[in-house]
């Protein structure tokens, strides 16, 4: 669908709030690439795994949380020889814990058959997950029982290194040498034991000068006592390095044996992450999955907004398609008008998206090939059009491309002109568009409009509630009765005067003053 309409209907805010409930960034993005789709049978399938992930919600605990999609670079290196660093093979060893999780999490879900699909399709691999559990500590330390070898391995270089402590403790409590060092401890430079000697001391203590500080007056001297022990222990250094590479081309093997099964581990994770994100958007916003009829027919009841606060939204019943495919909404400004029209495109992209919408049970939908919106003030500078200009492009476009199974959305259709001009035209294109096949929801302050949704087959009024006594709109939705202007009541309330009102009400025909009083006794 057209990228500006998903925009204009604030579907990327849909995907942003969607993405924040899924866990891996991987996820998260394709969330936020998704688009609505028209074709029937992938809406169905998308509806009913989120339908499943939300019943699976609410009847057993929240599922495990797997951060995956970072270990497949890892694993496809490993398949092609790579070797794996601890902090690559502990991811990997997270994600086979989490399909493990997963497994034991759908023991349940065999009435779930979208959702136990993905997850018969993990495989389980205990050994490998232990395995490596068992010989990494963290990202930087490889247990000492990874293997025999670097277990002998360690024990040497503590024997050494507890040598090398207790020979240079003696040296540095020793009357012979301690007058010479700068302080009576012990350190390393490049990796070997020294003591720091005072630099005019320089041959007083026999060994290897190693370093110097920065001002000269200390020297770091490996004393010869120890240059044969710490010789050994660099040797000793070099077989643990060895030996842990050797272990991290072991492990990388196994993870290559079942790299290709691991792929497919995180394909059906980041399903399962997707599934649970959309059914977590659909708690959080009290969704229900509606039923998608072949009848181009859309009956909602209290319909709100997804992105009204939920104490604030003042649900709206949506119909179209049955006894109408032309439903023109009329009343005062600030009255809901615009956010009715934008609920309206917003459930069906929602719904064309596999996401559930804000609604009571058992909405009725259909699908649209397109959905098409003239929403907002789309004045350009830049372009020099004006407000009716900029507007006028995009209908030319609507008109030029809606047809059967397309939902056309126009606020204010035809204002920004001559009122008289602007209303011709309003039912010029609506009737033009409705020829077409197209079914079409706009909003309008003409009264024109008014009679001709009165008078014309399949077309209907509808209107924003508006309180005259308070002088706030209701933001209710009233299917068959068109608006009242109410401009006379309401500046009768703010204060105007009254000679001022009636000579206003003399320039009126008769037949407006007739058909605003019809207005009267329908409301």
């Amino acid at each position: 669908m057209n990228k500006k309409v998903l925009k204009t209907l604030e579907f990327d805010k849909i995907l942003e709030k969607t993405a924040g409930f899924a866990t891996a960034e991987s996820v998260k993005q394709q969330i936020l690439n998704l688009t609505p789709s028209d074709d029937l049978y992938e809406v169905n399938e998308r509806l009913n795994e989120t339908d499943e992930a939300l019943k699976s919600l609410l009847k057993y605990a929240t599922p495990p949380a797997c951060p995956v999609k970072e270990q497949e670079a890892s694993i496809k290196r490993a398949l092609n020889g790579g070797v794996l660093s601890m902090s690559e093979l502990l991811s990997i060893s997270k994600m086979i814990k989490c399909g493990r999780m997963y497994h034991d999490y759908g023991e349940g879900l065999a009435e779930f058959p979208c959702l136990s699909g993905y997850i018969r399709d993990i495989f389980v691999y205990n050994t490998l997950e232990n395995d490596i559990n068992s010989a990494i500590l963290n990202e930087d330390e490889m247990a000492d029982n990874a293997s025999a070898d670097l277990l002998s391995i360690r024990r040497t270089m503590k024997q050494l290194n507890n040598k090398i402590r207790d020979t240079l403790n003696g040296l540095i409590s020793s009357g012979n040498y301690s007058k010479y060092l700068q302080e009576a401890i012990i350190t390393t430079r490049s990796g070997r034991y020294v003591v720091p000697v005072k630099a005019e001391h320089k041959g007083s203590v026999p060994g290897l000068v190693h370093d110097t500080s920065s001002t000269g007056a200390t020297i770091f001297v490996e004393p010869m006592a120890v240059v044969e022990a710490n010789n050994k222990l660099k040797q000793e250094e070099t077989k643990e390095k060895y030996e842990i590479e050797r272990i991290l081309q072991q492990f990388s093997a196994k993870i290559a044996e079942c790299g290709e099964d691991l792929l497919v581990n995180i394909k059906m994770l980041e399903h399962l992450d997707f599934a649970f994100a959309k059914a977590k958007l659909s708690l959080d916003m009290f969704g229900v999955m509606p039923k998608i009829n072949n009848d181009g027919i859309i009956n909602i009841k209290k319909a709100r907004h997804p992105l009204i606060p939920k104490e604030k939204v003042v649900p709206i019943d949506i119909e179209l398609g049955k006894n109408f495919d032309t439903l023109v909404i009329t009343g005062p400004n600030t009255g809901g008008k615009t956010v009715s029209l934008k609920t309206f495109g917003l459930l069906c992209l929602m719904m064309q998206s596999g996401l559930h919408i804000p609604a009571s049970d058992n909405p009725e939908m259909c699908m649209f090939k397109e959905i098409f919106a003239d929403i907002g003030d789309e004045q350009s500078i830049e372009q020099s059009l004006s407000t009716f200009s900029s507007h006028m492009v995009t209908i030319v476009d609507i008109v030029e491309k809606s047809g059967e199974n397309s939902l056309v959305l126009f606020d204010e259709l035809g204002a920004g002109t001559d009122p008289t001009e602007g209303a011709a035209l309003a039912m010029a294109v609506l009737e033009y568009v409705r020829e077409k096949g197209a079914k079409t929801v706009a909003t309008t302050h003409y009264s024109e409009l008014k009679l001709y949704a009165m008078t014309t087959d399949r077309v209907e009024n509808a209107s924003c509630e508006f309180n005259v006594e308070t002088l706030r709109p209701t933001y209710r939705l009233n299917i068959g009765i068109p608006g009242k202007s109410n401009a006379f009541a309401i500046s009768k309330k703010l204060g105007l005067k009254e000679d001022i009102l009636e000579r206003a009400e003399n320039y009126l025909s008769s037949e407006n003053i007739r058909f605003e009083d019809v207005l009267s006794s329908l409301e």
